[in-house]
């Protein structure tokens, strides 16, 4: 008898998907009991989710389940599309459209932090502390992610941060499980304290709570129109600047830092250097060019530019209005990112580090053909399909950006709306230049459509596009359904 094996995955996909919804419905249900002024919407959204979580986890258990490596490319893909409709589904009954709720909430589950909504100082806070939830969840949910599934898959050249985060001596991140556990803690305990650094800097308790989460998540919502720059203390600016880079750092590095004393990490050394020139650079340029004191200017320029590259979103000031060279920049330090194996989105600091070393490399060899150099990271040779991972990965994010800047074109948008909101959505950054999607505006002028391509676009760039884009090949349904042989 023929059995196929991609239905018989199918069934610990549709588990999975059904515990996720569970979750959800299990913490809009926290959201309901902490807070009254919204609890019917959250209670009834809860019920719904929890409801279907669980007649999806009854229909597809099975005694023996388990997860071969073409399954994580669907578990993982429809984990998070699920995740965020579970956490539109109460945005949609507080009275958002279908297709805001879907992008507020695939913007929070994929930490972008692109909103919608206006109006948030009067916006009730069970809705707040709930935007603020999906980005802490989506920020933990990435981390472990990008360590436990993408190396396997090897996507984007991520089987070499496995044996960064691995070494043989590291028994903490040999399982899954254990590592998933010992994020978890590192995440909550740099949550707990950044909460503690804002009660202390004048922050009441709901906003330093929710503002510890979409910070260290590297999110960005605020519970205000101003975002960041609602709180006026140059105290909190400074420390929120700290611990977005802190959010922005492998939590894995923390990990071994704290179980082995390793404090050393190549990609963590050529993030914050490049984050120091860069912010040097700004900052003297604007105090030429403004009448702003230095360490005002030190202060903005450090604040925002540190937001963009670890791709938070926060913003204290319109920086697009201090010139067209800040615009560019701003431009282009959105496609930067974080650390691999962060809650940060964009191309990671451990691509951009390799693939600079890849074209030296390359100059190296064509100046002397007798000369051959290897490419190194860590003191180690890197392996000739983790440099293709890499090159490959960054080909595509830029002819996805390339395609999905001629989609919203077509959609209506002008050029630097299209362009910029593109590779927002993709870096999961959040703000875009230009007045339409800048730091001083948000999303809710556009269309459906283009709401609803923006959404997608986060999605990939939170999933690093391949571990998507292999969905909609054919070679790859015809491998994960081919018909075979029970074992007997």
């Amino acid at each position: 008898m023929v059995r196929s094996v991609g239905v018989q995955a199918m069934h610990f996909v549709i588990f999975v998907n059904g515990a996720v919804l569970i979750f959800f419905g299990g913490a809009m249900a926290l959201d309901a009991l902490v807070f009254h002024a919204t609890y019917r919407i959250f209670l009834i959204g809860a019920l719904l989710t929890a409801f279907g979580g669980a007649l999806l986890t009854i229909v597809s258990h099975r005694p023996q389940m388990k997860m071969e490596r073409l399954d994580a490319f669907v578990m993982t893909s429809s984990v998070w599309m699920t995740a965020a409709i579970a956490g539109a589904v109460p945005l949609f009954l507080w009275g958002m459209t279908p297709a805001d709720a879907f992008f507020e909430a695939m913007s929070g589950i994929t930490t972008t932090g692109s909103t919608v909504m206006s109006g948030l100082d009067r916006t009730p806070r069970g809705i707040i502390f709930w935007r603020a939830l999906l980005q802490a969840v989506g920020g933990v949910g990435f981390v472990v992610t990008a360590i436990a599934v993408l190396p396997v898959l090897k996507v984007g050249g991520m089987q070499l941060f496995r044996t960064e985060s691995s070494d043989k001596g590291d028994k903490e991140l040999r399982n899954a499980a254990v590592f998933a556990s010992a994020t978890l803690q590192v995440y909550l305990g740099l949550i707990a304290v950044c909460a503690l650094v804002y009660l202390a800097g004048g922050m009441n308790t709901f906003d330093a709570v929710t503002h510890a989460m979409t910070t260290l998540s590297t999110g960005g919502y605020s519970g205000y129109d101003a975002s960041f720059g609602h709180f006026q203390s140059p105290f909190l600016q400074w420390a929120c600047t700290g611990f977005m880079v802190l959010g922005a750092l492998p939590f894995a590095w923390y990990i071994r830092m704290i179980n082995r004393g390793v404090f050393y990490s190549e990609q963590v050394a050529a993030m914050l250097w490049c984050l120091a020139v860069v912010i040097l650079i700004l900052s003297a340029w604007l105090t030429a060019t403004s009448h702003l004191a230095p360490l005002d200017a030190l202060r903005m320029v450090a604040f925002n530019v540190v937001s963009v590259v670890t791709t938070t979103g926060y913003a204290t000031t319109d920086y697009t209005l201090w010139g067209p060279f800040f615009v560019m920049a701003f431009f282009f330090l959105t496609a930067v990112g974080g650390c691999t194996g962060s809650t940060s989105g964009g191309g990671k600091a451990m691509r951009w580090l390799l693939a600079w070393r890849a074209v030296a490399s390359k100059i190296a060899n064509l100046q002397s053909r007798n000369r051959v150099t290897r490419i190194r990271f860590r003191g180690q040779p890197v392996e000739e399909d983790v440099l293709n991972g890499v090159v490959v990965f960054l080909v595509f994010y830029f002819a996805t950006f390339l395609a999905l800047t001629i989609v919203l074109a077509l959609l209506g948008l002008d050029l630097e709306t299209a362009t910029s909101g593109a590779l927002t959505a993709l870096a999961n950054v959040g703000p875009g230049v230009g007045k339409v999607i800048g730091p001083a505006g948000n999303f809710s002028g556009l269309s459906d459509a283009v709401k609803s391509v923006l959404a997608f676009g986060m999605y990939l760039g939170r999933l690093e596009m391949l571990t998507v884009l292999v969905l909609f090949t054919p070679v790859f349904w015809r491998e994960y359904m081919v018909p075979a042989w029970p074992m007997r």
